[in-house]
Parts: structure tokens; sequence; C-alpha cells
């Protein structure tokens, strides 16, 4: 019985979110470490009207559904940092496909999201962590130009 019971804790351990596992040994997870939801809603909230003032990229955003957007960055950054969170949007891939989106415009939404991590305080340790889960959505949101003419 004793066996049993420990065993059904180590797998429930084992299958546990990010979050718990990095409680579990000793470390908060990325998502404790930037405030929990509360924090990255401010954060996104502060983000979006980054890119609502930036003559850059604004154009992207000009027939989107704004708390929508909104609500899909917290869920993804929530979800991705070790929060309980689960990201309903569609892929990145999808929600990119035919924008036309460079690697410049990338970069200026990068820009935007620094800033507001900046007036938020957030230390470099956990900036650094949060660009580096964001990082590798570039490769599906900056897509390649149809080559035309021929």
């Amino acid at each position: 019985m004793r066996l049993a019971r420990t065993l059904g804790i180590l797998l429930a351990i084992g299958i546990t979110t990010t979050m718990a596992h990095a409680t579990f040994y000793g470390q908060k997870s990325l998502y404790q470490r930037l405030g929990g939801k509360p924090a990255i809603t401010a954060v996104v909230d502060d983000f979006v009207g980054n890119v609502a003032k930036d003559n850059r990229i604004n154009k992207f955003f000009g027939n989107t559904d704004i708390p929508r957007l909104k609500r899909l960055l917290v869920q993804q950054i929530c979800a991705g940092s070790g929060g309980p969170c689960q990201y309903e949007g569609r892929s990145m891939r999808e929600a990119h496909r035919g924008l036309g989106v460079r690697n410049q415009d990338f970069d200026a939404l990068v820009n935007d999201l620094v800033r507001s991590l900046n007036k938020f305080r957030v230390p470099a340790r956990e900036q650094q962590e949060l660009l580096a889960l964001l990082g590798p959505m570039r490769k599906d949101v900056v897509q390649p130009r149809a080559v035309s003419g021929y």
C-alpha cells in the first residue's frame, strides 16, 4: 500500500506542469517569477498599446479583435512560462499566413515587448527567458515573400 502510494505520488509529479516541476525542486517557474497572470496581463496590456502606437507594425493589427488578441497573448505567455493557462489560439504559422511579416517587423514587435517589460521592471533574467520562449516563433511568423515576375 505504501509503495503504491509512493508510486502514485511520483507519477503525479512526473505529469505535472513545468511550474509544479520547478516548484518541486525548490525553484519558481518563470510564470511565478513574472508575477503570475495579473502581472502578465498588465505587461500585455501595455505591450499592445505600444504596438498600436508603433507605425512600423500597427498596420498588421488594423482589423484585429484587440480584446481577443490580449486574451490569447496572456494565455500564450502564461502557458509557455509554466503557468496554469492553456493557449486556445491558432498556430503562429496559421495566424500569420499571408501577412507578409518581415524580420524587421518581428524585431519591432520584440522591441515593443521589451519596452513594456522594462516599464514593469521585469528583471533581465526573466526577460531573457521569456524572449527565449518567444524567439522560436520567428520562423512561423516571418514568412518568405512570394517571388513575382516569373
